[in-house]
């Protein structure tokens, strides 16, 4: 996966020196902003106010033992029960105001439905569900340097631990069990992050850099605390003609194992109690588009889509295969840029 993604890095990196026509970096077109999984791609100019709305839906099946499948016989000699699907809905709203044309400031909350189907070593199916709203994130842009046709910025910020960690449910051991993990709504603890973007631009196509460090502060209410979470992101985007843009793009995550533990979750139950099945470094391949309304009563309203699917997943222990994710967005600028 190095020989794919490192050279598309590069490739990026080389952009500017091909292309510099124009003097800024424009964010009245299609790509002007990045693909609508790429949070906190731009700045605004000063006293412009944004509304975004995203929905995001994950799905996945099987198993996986590091970077292999594993079948339900293998995990039994271990657990009671193995997870055999997820799925994943969150509506996530998000508000950009600029008070300078240096500084913008960015809110977003989420509402989380999640769906998990289980199997248990006596050939019993159930489902468990969680819904409720998750952490809210608060942060600033700050701006970095400008060159020709590119800039780039800083992110500081903090998410809010207001999403629930007693999600319950029903399941064959018990009428009102704790659910597993990654059923839960929040991580529980105040977490800081720090992140660069850098963006750049011709007068047909967009690319950009974005790097993230997601930290967490103590442990939380019930014993333990999510891992620390690295993100890299490389895009390109092709603007078809004025309204309309194609994306490319590659993301490397990494999400640390949980210290400590929920001493109501017995680990001996399943993997996803267990916390020794968690971490993840994974790639993923992006495919999307912008579409950008430039005229009219409708001006400054994007709508968004991309499809994220796995390259390359590597886990600790057993954990859920992720198969693909997708997104659906609209963002509308009051004032324009």
């Amino acid at each position: 996966m190095k020989k794919l993604f490192f050279p598309f890095i590069g490739t990026l990196l080389l952009c500017p020196l091909l292309w510099a026509q124009q003097t800024k970096v424009s964010a009245s077109r299609p790509d002007g902003h990045a693909p609508i999984h790429i949070m906190g791609d731009h700045l605004h100019a000063k006293g412009e106010l944004m509304f975004s709305y995203r929905l995001m839906t994950m799905q996945m099946q099987g198993l996986l033992l590091s970077s292999s499948a594993v079948e339900n016989n293998e995990v039994f000699k271990d657990y009671m029960a193995a997870p055999q699907n997820m799925t994943m809905h969150m509506h996530m709203l998000g508000i950009m105001y600029a008070p300078s044309d240096k500084l913008t400031m960015m809110l977003m909350g989420n509402y989380t439905a999640n769906d998990m189907q289980l199997e248990t070593k006596m050939n019993m199916s159930f489902e468990t569900r969680s819904k409720g709203f998750g952490d809210v994130s608060l942060s600033g842009l700050i701006h970095l340097a400008k060159f020709k046709r590119q800039k780039a910025h800083a992110t500081l910020g903090f998410s809010i631990p207001t999403g629930s960690l007693n999600q319950r449910g029903s399941t064959p051991m018990n009428s009102d069990s704790r659910l597993a993990y990654p059923m839960q709504l929040g991580s529980g603890t105040w977490d800081p992050y720090v992140g660069v973007t850098y963006l750049g631009q011709s007068d047909k196509t967009s690319w950009g850099l974005q790097t993230v460090f997601k930290s967490r502060l103590g442990t939380n209410s019930e014993g333990y605390a999510l891992g620390n979470t690295w993100n890299l992101t490389g895009w390109y985007a092709v603007k078809v003609n004025k309204n309309l843009s194609l994306s490319g793009t590659l993301y490397y995550t990494y999400s640390g194992r949980i210290s400590g533990k929920d001493a109501q979750l017995n680990p001996m139950m399943m993997p996803l109690f267990d916390t020794k099945n968690s971490g993840r470094k994974q790639v993923d391949l992006g495919i999307g588009s912008n579409y950008f309304i430039s005229e009219g009563s409708l001006k400054n309203l994007r709508f968004a889509f991309e499809v994220k699917l796995p390259l390359s997943q590597r886990i600790e222990g057993i954990q859920m295969k992720h198969n693909w994710c997708g997104m659906l967005g609209l963002q509308y600028a009051f004032a324009g840029h």
